[in-house]
């Protein structure tokens, strides 16, 4: 099975300049809790998660109007491509201690693929997907 078997084909993204309120708005309309930050050709150079925004944003007295993407995002992310084996991306997620990968293609958002994408997928063992949960959630890693 591949990522682009299990993936969400749905593309939310924002750009370098949208302010928090505006990724986080995103967020509540999407149900989501990361949104790729995009240039106009999709091509992802960073990420901003539910909890950036409160731990880079909100506890630093950043303003939610003024403050920008770029400002707090998270650069050198992680991808997976559409035709990667789902449990390499379930490896990479457990390595990684991330439970959302960006999927690229032709250096373009495509999707997102998250932990639970994998989880509800029948045709993925189980065990592979709670393994890699497991390390995901281990505070003891370095």
């Amino acid at each position: 099975m591949r990522v682009k078997d299990c993936m969400s084909n749905k593309t939310i993204y924002a750009g370098l300049e949208t302010n928090l309120k505006d990724v986080s708005k995103l967020m509540q309309t999407n149900d989501v809790g990361i949104i790729p930050i995009c240039n106009n050709e999709k091509k992802v150079l960073g990420v901003i998660t539910d909890r950036d925004i409160i731990v880079r944003g909100i506890a630093n007295s950043r303003d939610m109007n003024t403050t920008k993407a770029h400002e707090i995002m998270t650069t050198g992310v992680i991808k997976t491509t559409p035709d990667t084996d789902a449990v390499d991306a379930a490896r990479t997620m457990s390595c990684n201690q991330i439970r959302r990968l960006p999927v690229i293609k032709d250096e373009a958002l495509v999707g997102m693929l998250t932990i639970g994408d994998l989880a509800k997928n029948e045709d993925i063992p189980y065990g592979k997907v709670g393994i890699a949960l497991e390390h995901i959630c281990d505070n003891t890693k370095e």
